[in-house]
């Protein structure tokens, strides 16, 4: 729920009229409020603590109201605020048009308030609204000028309440041509919900998803329904809106967690009531008061920034949708070019409906992929060397020459993921949650990617002294800096959590990419999910092995996935786009499949694995992490739990 929602609370003393007025039985501080109360009547709690020179003022309140001098009273107050414009208005008296006339011909004097009147008629006359400052700022007036003209009423300023969501009101314009694959797969989809709630769309990327979901949202806006189209990141909300509006027109709107909490309240309110049709968002948007919910399209559902971890509430967007569309009796559409492990066996199994689209849209070809070899290249003296590996490096200069597109995929920002002390080894840890600190040359700090916070440069290691310190690994502030060095001509831009603070940050780098104005864009993985661009030829994933080291079961599906996800943007119009693995374990598994562009077969050999271990979907499994200051305090509590479950559930705890 929105902040704003929430009432505001504040603690006030009234005046007791019946009192007598007579004080002799106080103390001083009681005294001092009591007949500042018996000249204000209200006192605020936060008047009362200036008054004693202090916070702790409960047990002086406690006494007088003991005795009858006042009584507390709760002042409650709606914290949402409306957004207010001055617009200005022609008076009545000038409504007719021989009025207007003849005061224009009798006009002798004050040229600046003609000219003023008559940019505000101009605009009249073309049907517009128009507010006080964009009328000073049209006629290049003064505010005295208006004010003239208001005190001989013939222009009235008026306030009114505004709608901070301004919601285009262009109708749609037509929804794009389906192929004869696309309209086979709209058709199955309408079959499937005919008996199941759910059902999966498994299209490869590039195949035109997109375009089936329009035809969907159209349908449910012609049963007068209300859509929710979820994304799991904000970056994507931008790009698709358009797409949306140019269809559907003005009856779409967004919300995530870049708006403020008086946008939130209004978006909610008009949600509530049923005038916003539909809503298009990142994975806050599931708790929006739906009046007459009747589809649920659940875009990239396999992606990993669906789940919430922290801050509370801790829920799974996807699962969430779910469960809300079955309270409205809504159908569910989960989309997705590599499905999760879970929904794909879901699907199989007959639980959810299954769709497939094995071809891109358009004839176009999959990417071609190619593996580079990148042992070796951290032995290299000079940092900037050690990113690119020749064959990466020749295929940029290739497309650049071809005045083609490039993206280049770093799952880190920062500059570098941790410092190490070059004698003893020390690793500069966060004072608040004991992760390492990442390093952001631009800022010149060492900043906690888990809880926020930031620290100076550290030159002086902790443990031993020492003053020589090694940039560990790299991310995206580094591959920036590289690229810029070596392509000193290319017009290079970084998307990640440090350039994309505001709410329209996101948006601005799509735009300025779509538009060519931008050759190549490095970024973390909101470069990668769902962004469409029709002049990208390359790709390169600079560092595989980061992807492909994490110790989780689900390790080999989310590097396929997220390997193949990045894959997908090049090459969707024209010629067949490339892209360059940098890897040193050119023998790890996942490898083949991606290079097949083989869901199926990394699906079958990651189920029957899961099968034979235990793992979901088989199973449920419960993670509980036990943390202390002290690493063997926690260790003990570990351990302590472990023996207590291990009584009751037997052999089905792992770890600590």
């Amino acid at each position: 729920m929105p902040a704003n929602l929430k009432l505001n609370s504040e603690s006030q003393l009234e005046w007791n009229p019946l009192h007598d007025g007579q004080f002799n039985d106080l103390n001083d501080a009681e005294f001092l409020v009591a007949e500042a109360l018996s000249i204000r009547q209200t006192l605020h709690f936060s008047e009362v603590q200036d008054l004693l020179e202090t916070t702790a003022i409960y047990g002086v309140v406690k006494k007088l109201v003991d005795k009858g001098i006042c009584w507390v009273w709760e002042n409650l107050q709606d914290r949402y605020r409306p957004k207010w414009e001055s617009k200005v208005y022609l008076s009545p008296a000038y409504a007719q048009e021989a009025a207007l006339e003849k005061l224009l011909n009798e006009w002798n004097k004050a040229p600046k308030q003609l000219a003023l009147l008559l940019s505000f008629l101009q605009g009249q006359q073309q049907g517009q609204s128009i507010t006080s400052s964009q009328l000073l700022q049209k006629a290049q007036a003064s505010p005295a000028q208006l004010k003239a003209l208001t005190d001989k009423n013939i222009l009235i300023v008026r306030k009114e309440a505004v709608d901070r969501l301004q919601l285009d009101n262009h109708q749609a314009l037509q929804l794009p041509n389906l192929s004869l694959q696309q309209q086979s797969a709209l058709e199955e989809i309408q079959t499937a919900h005919l008996d199941k709630s759910v059902c999966l769309l498994f299209g490869i990327t590039g195949s035109g998803k997109t375009e089936i979901y329009l035809h969907l949202l159209a349908n449910c806006l012609h049963k007068n329904q209300q859509a929710l189209y979820l994304l799991p990141e904000i970056a994507l909300t931008g790009q698709m809106i358009r797409r949306l509006e140019s269809a559907l027109g003005g009856r779409v709107a967004v919300y995530h967690s870049k708006f403020n909490p008086n946008e939130r309240v209004e978006l909610w309110q008009r949600v509530a009531l049923g005038e916003i049709k539909i809503v298009l968002g990142a994975r806050s948007a599931v708790f929006l008061p739906f009046s007459q919910l009747g589809l649920v399209i659940c875009d990239e559902e396999h992606d990993g920034s669906y789940k919430q971890q922290d801050p509370a509430p801790r829920y799974h967007c996807r699962d969430a949708a779910i469960y809300l569309a079955q309270l409205y009796g809504a159908k569910v559409l989960l989309g997705s070019a590599t499905p999760s492990i879970e929904s794909f066996a879901h699907a199989k199994e007959g639980k959810y409906g299954l769709v497939q689209l094995k071809e891109r849209f358009g004839h176009a070809t999959l990417p071609d992929i190619f593996l580079a070899d990148n042992k070796g290249m951290k032995q290299k003296k000079e940092p900037l060397d050690r990113l690119l590996t020749p064959s990466l490096h020749q295929a940029i200069a290739e497309t650049l020459q071809r005045q083609e597109q490039i993206i280049l995929f770093q799952n880190r920002r920062g500059f570098a993921p941790y410092l190490l002390c070059d004698t003893c080894g020390w690793i500069p840890q966060c004072a608040q949650c004991d992760v390492s600190l990442t390093f952001h040359k631009f800022k010149h700090q060492l900043a906690c990617h888990y809880c926020g916070s930031h620290y100076p440069i550290n030159l002086v290691c902790a443990a031993c002294g020492n003053h020589h310190f090694s940039q560990k690994n790299f991310g995206t502030e580094q591959v920036e800096e590289t690229i810029r060095h070596h392509f000193p001509q290319a017009r290079v831009a970084r998307m990640d959590h440090d350039t994309v603070k505001g709410k329209h940050d996101h948006e601005k780098i799509i735009q300025q990419f779509e538009a060519r104005e931008m050759d190549i864009l490095v970024g973390t993985q909101m470069v990668v999910k769902g962004l469409d661009f029709p002049h990208l030829r390359l790709v390169g994933i600079l560092d595989a092995d980061g992807l492909l080291g994490f110790a989780d079961f689900r390790v080999n599906e989310r590097a396929f996935q997220l390997m193949e996800q990045v894959s997908g943007r090049a090459g969707r119009k024209g010629e067949t786009g490339q892209v360059w693995i940098q890897v040193s374990n050119l023998q790890h598994p996942v490898l083949p499949w991606v290079k097949d562009h083989d869901y199926e077969a990394m699906f079958q050999s990651e189920i029957n694995s899961r099968q034979a271990f235990d793992y979901p979907p088989f199973t449920r499994l419960i993670q509980i992490t036990c943390k202390h200051k002290d690493p063997a305090v926690a260790e003990a509590a570990a351990q302590a739990l472990r023996a207590q479950l291990e009584a009751h559930l037997g052999n089905m705890i792992q770890g600590p």
